[in-house]
């Protein structure tokens, strides 16, 4: 059995799972559970090697989900149906454990969890460019997977989530969940090597929209609308992402036209909406799901 670190907010009513981004922890939630904890138990994971949670003896999807199965059989929660939402990582994870295991979800919220998508989806991007962004993108984001960082990393990362409008102590407090301290100062990014690259593998190889039809249940789909500014070094980037956003917009809807258990929405927020907009995720949500108990 590998049980994942599970934090147990309580509340009254069918119980919700909240899964986290890549690189962060269930303290993403902190801001957006008061609010769920009213009409629902809410439980939140540290997927493996992240927050308190064990590293992952193989970061593969198919593990991920047997852990989940631990994780709740521990709570004694086998026989009921849950309810997840997912944030970006989280998101896909909840997409592949519901269309593997239809008995046991009840429905499922996809918070931004759309990863970079496939060449051909970046409108009016030649597919050979989007590729060789993307590997760009793939090949830094896998130099940087598990990195040690300096000490000033903690007071860089408080700035910059303030500029996006979160409360410092919040910034700080998540920020703190996610890495490990080490002496003299310096931070120990989770997960570290070499879950950090399998995991990055693993969310490269998901044909997510596969994923998706796999889901049986009501599926809520949320996109951020908002857009990403400039990045140092990385000008390119926002202009690329429009162009993946049209694209994703374009496949989400004839994905709803086609499966009528699907929903797609936006959020006036970026991706990181938990920390941003915590009481317009929770409206979402909550909405979502009260609507998902009348349909299933």
């Amino acid at each position: 059995m590998t049980a994942l670190q599970l934090h147990d907010h309580g509340g009254d009513g069918p119980p919700l799972l909240l899964l986290h981004g890549a690189g962060r922890s269930s303290a993403d939630w902190a801001a957006v559970v008061p609010h769920l904890t009213q009409g629902h138990r809410v439980l939140a994971v540290d997927l493996p090697g992240h927050g308190r949670s064990a590293p992952a003896a193989s970061w593969d999807l198919a593990t991920v989900c047997a852990d989940l199965d631990d994780t709740l059989a521990a709570e004694g929660g086998r026989e009921a149906e849950v309810s997840l939402v997912g944030h970006s990582l989280g998101g896909m994870v909840a997409s592949v454990y519901a269309g593997t295991r239809p008995e046991r979800v009840a429905s499922v919220v996809n918070l931004d969890g759309f990863g970079w998508g496939r060449p051909d989806q970046y409108v009016g991007v030649p597919a050979e460019e989007a590729a060789r962004r993307l590997a760009e993108i793939g090949a830094m984001s896998r130099a940087s997977a598990g990195a040690r960082m300096p000490a000033g990393y903690l007071a860089g990362q408080v700035d910059h989530s303030v500029a996006l409008g979160i409360p410092a102590a919040l910034a700080e407090a998540v920020c703190r969940a996610s890495a490990r301290e080490l002496p003299h100062g310096e931070w120990q990014l989770l997960p570290e090597l070499p879950g950090a690259v399998e995991m990055l593998d693993a969310m490269d190889g998901l044909d997510l929209f596969s994923a998706f039809r796999r889901v049986r249940c009501p599926l809520l789909l949320v996109r951020a609308q908002e857009r990403v500014g400039p990045m140092p070094g990385l000008e390119w980037l926002g202009d690329l992402l429009d162009a993946y956003g049209k694209g994703l917009e374009r496949d989400l809807a004839e994905l709803a036209a086609q499966r009528p258990n699907v929903t797609v929405e936006g959020i006036a927020a970026g991706h990181a909406m938990l920390l941003q907009a915590p009481e317009r995720v929770a409206g979402l949500v909550l909405d979502f799901i009260g609507r998902a108990v009348v349909r299933h």
